[in-house]
């Protein structure tokens, strides 16, 4: 096999030539192939083309806006997603994550810690691709709730509910526990391969997304519970189907 097949691919979108050139060849020193692409109107169909292993994402773009990219992209892309932005405002944290981007960083980024949040997402991947261990134990059944660990498939009454990388490995990492909460801090460690600093909205955005997917009641949640002072529950008992 050719080794520049076996590299992982990266998606660069960014319109900043020097600082995509920058990333660029950095990516490139530690082992990755990069695509970069500099307007958001051509980046939907690079990712439909392309089928990368990892987006990276800048939000403000010519032709077309990082939060339109993320949303059509999830509608077939379920690979990592990474957002950049350039102002450090919550709400661009927000909303990206609550579209479907799985982690973001803020402008500006030095290329070292860029990299730490790339392999962080595809870590994950990788270690749930490679288990190798037994069959009940990567795949997990609670009433009419399934997930199996080696497809990275997960089924509710008999439906494929579609779920983005992060939301699966979430999903994975309550199953695991059910039955027993799963602290914040831990979730954070794992997810994004940094320490939780009492700000992070990623975890709760990805809770939120979770439980609409799962049809859980949003105002009461039952099947995924939030666990004051704890951290998150997924509750073994909520997944019968209604009679």
């Amino acid at each position: 096999m050719n080794k520049a097949n076996e590299l992982k691919q990266i998606l660069l979108v960014e319109d900043d030539a020097s600082l995509a050139l920058w990333f660029s060849d950095y990516l490139t020193e530690h082992g990755y192939g990069v695509k970069v692409i500099a307007r958001g109107d051509l980046a939907v169909q690079a990712i439909k083309n392309e089928t990368p292993d990892l987006v990276v994402l800048d939000i403000m773009l010519p032709g077309r806006s990082g939060f339109d990219i993320c949303r059509e992209a999830r509608t077939f892309y379920q690979r990592p997603i990474l957002m950049m932005t350039a102002r450090d405002e919550e709400m661009d944290e927000v909303l990206g994550l609550e579209l479907g981007a799985d982690d973001y960083v803020a402008k500006p980024v030095k290329p070292r810690v860029l990299l730490a949040r790339i392999e962080a997402l595809l870590r994950r991947q990788t270690r749930s691709v490679s288990a190798t261990s037994s069959v009940n134990e990567n795949k997990l059944a609670f009433g009419a709730l399934t997930i199996d660990l080696l497809s990275r498939a997960a089924t509710l009454e008999d439906r494929v509910i579609e779920l983005s990388t992060n939301e699966f490995d979430l999903l994975w990492m309550l199953a695991q526990s059910a039955g027993t909460a799963v602290a914040r801090d831990h979730i954070c460690r794992e997810m994004r391969g940094i320490e939780y600093d009492g700000f992070d909205r990623s975890t709760d955005m990805l809770i939120s997304r979770l439980r609409k997917k799962l049809g859980d009641d949003l105002s009461r949640p039952y099947r995924i519970k939030t666990v004051w002072g704890k951290g998150y529950l997924l509750a073994p008992d909520a997944w019968e189907t209604p009679g």
